[in-house]
């Protein structure tokens, strides 16, 4: 390929992934008329080069969104035609983060079109793309692991991956947690309630810090405090009742200082 095609290629994929945007914010017939063009497009971007793993994921990440404003067997079928996309991009591209989580979704969700039971192949390939995404970027998927193993019932395998997915700083807001269908069969336990109060503690470093600060500023309240003993007798004379006597004294004290010093 030439370095104009590959220009003109490159170009061709940065439209299509600026409509498949616009195709996600669309309604209805419009938005499949722009998926039906990104898709064209797609495809003439890796035709006779079909090593653009890029190409490949954008093209799953349209289609698994088109799959969800369509009914049943609909979305099942796109569900299919994005979970090959991705899997052909992660042949390609090992390493493809996005295309390791969105797969893992895809097959969620085509379970859940499905209605498949639990310990369906399904859910067993979501579970490997997961596991394949944190084995990338660790953490990256943790939370979505957290999700398979709460529909399972998995408390101790929940956990964990819930306790991943924070100290790494991938877990959702607290409010999208508790929306989370997928755990709404552990959402009344124990061991969740409490992380999820975990979530709203203010870390203890955070609190030394602020006491530390406390600490520095005590040392020169205590300086200025004692800046008056520098020299007493002018501190006395400044705190003495003035009048035409003291006045006579005052000064006789500060020349005895004088000749102190």
């Amino acid at each position: 390929m030439s370095f104009f095609d590959s220009i003109t290629k490159k170009a061709k994929l940065k439209a299509a992934i600026k409509q498949t945007t616009e195709a996600r914010s669309s309604e209805s017939a419009k938005a499949d008329q722009l998926f039906n063009k990104v898709y064209h497009d797609y495809a003439e971007v890796v035709a006779n080069e079909p090593l653009i793993a890029e190409a490949l994921y954008n093209w799953g990440f349209a289609l698994l969104h088109q799959a969800r404003t369509k009914p049943g067997e609909q979305a099942a079928k796109l569900y299919q035609d994005a979970i090959a996309k991705f899997s052909f991009c992660l042949t390609i591209e090992p390493a493809y983060l996005g295309a390791a989580i969105d797969g893992g979704v895809a097959f969620m969700e085509l379970a859940r079109i499905k209605a498949v039971g639990l310990n369906d192949g399904l859910y067993a390939s979501a579970q490997s793309y997961f596991e394949k995404a944190n084995a990338i970027q660790a953490g990256s998927a943790s939370y979505n692991l957290a999700c398979i193993y709460g529909l399972r019932g998995d408390k101790e395998a929940c956990l964990t991956a819930l306790e991943i997915s924070k100290g790494k700083g991938s877990l959702p807001a607290a409010a999208d947690i508790r929306e989370d269908p997928d755990l709404n069969g552990v959402k009344n336990q124990d061991w969740f309630v409490a992380f999820m109060k975990s979530l709203n503690k203010v870390p203890e470093a955070e609190t030394k810090i602020n006491e530390a600060v406390v600490d520095d500023v005590q040392p020169e309240v205590a300086v200025n405090n004692d800046a008056a003993a520098v020299d007493p007798f002018k501190a006395a004379v400044e705190e003495a009742p003035v009048s035409d006597e003291t006045e006579v004294a005052a000064e006789t004290v500060v020349a005895a200082a004088e000749e102190i010093k």
